[in-house]
């Protein structure tokens, strides 16, 4: 595995195998690595003869300098953990990216899908999250690239990216994985006291008694929101959103939904969980 931190030298690797007629897998990350991340890998290593891994942790999506500068740092344990799963891992810095700064950057800003939910609370965000990862196609120029159900709402944004861009990449959602007790494995979980370790499994709990409510055929969202809400908040969480939204379009549901999707967030602790579910409509 090669650990690559330039791009004239990545740009070179991949020149070589395009010339070798190699198909390429990727996973963009943001490092500080989990089972979810390496189940990523894995998918794309079962689509691609080579596969590359990102590890940047990426300024432009933050709206919080503190959030920024407490992020993980894991490289050394990040590239054991891949072990031979990845053939190249790309450790950009945020001056190899944004050469110019972030100001000066330009920007991709994916309208609507981008606006609401999680969007809305964090404006700017998802801009971040649009740019750096169509920069990121376009230095590795992949296949196929494999990202993470657990984050619904950045999966619909890169897809909806890719399509409006014309961009040749095949986009995967992977199923999250999860922890035997139901908690989505995620790098925001090295947060949680092991008290509130225990507790956590409750929002995955949450999101399936509201799914069960749904398939039943309860259709009053406000109530089933303050309901879910009400049931973590005494259980010692602080809900921060539980959304049902159309699964397809992030938009209210109406007479022609198929599914709904249940985005739920809430802080425990310092750390702020996340977790979807899709539910058919019958």
């Amino acid at each position: 595995m090669q650990v690559v931190s330039n791009i004239e030298q990545l740009r070179s690797t991949i020149s070589e195998w395009r010339r070798a007629g190699l198909r390429i897998g990727f996973v963009p990350t943001m490092g500080n690595l989990h089972n979810g991340h390496l189940e990523l890998v894995r998918r794309a290593r079962e689509q691609a003869d080579k596969v590359v891994v990102s590890i940047f942790v990426n300024p432009l999506q933050f709206d919080r300098a503190a959030d920024l500068n407490a992020y993980p740092r894991t490289l050394e344990q990040d590239c054991e953990r891949l072990g031979e799963l990845a053939e190249l891992v790309f450790t950009p810095t945020p001056e190899l990216m944004y050469p110019h700064g972030q100001q000066q950057q330009t920007k991709v800003v994916v309208p609507g899908v981008s606006e609401v939910l999680e969007g809305a609370l964090r404006p700017g965000h998802f801009d971040g999250v649009s740019t750096v990862v169509c920069k990121l196609f376009n230095l590795v120029q992949p296949d196929v690239a494999c990202f993470g159900e657990k984050d619904y709402q950045q999966l619909a944004l890169i897809r909806k990216m890719t399509t409006d861009l014309n961009l040749p990449v095949d986009i995967i959602g992977v199923p999250t994985v999860r922890a035997d007790d139901g908690l989505a494995l995620s790098s925001r979980n090295g947060y949680l006291t092991e008290a509130e370790r225990a507790l956590a499994p409750m929002l995955a709990a949450t999101m399936n008694w509201l799914a069960e409510r749904l398939t039943a055929g309860e259709r009053n969202l406000e109530q089933l929101a303050a309901d879910g809400s009400a049931r973590l908040n005494d259980a010692g969480f602080r809900t921060d959103g539980i959304d049902m939204v159309d699964a397809d379009t992030l938009l209210p549901l109406n007479e022609h939904s198929r599914a709904v999707v249940i985005l739920m967030a809430a802080f425990l602790g310092k750390a702020r969980l996340i977790d979807n579910r899709v539910v058919t409509l019958g």
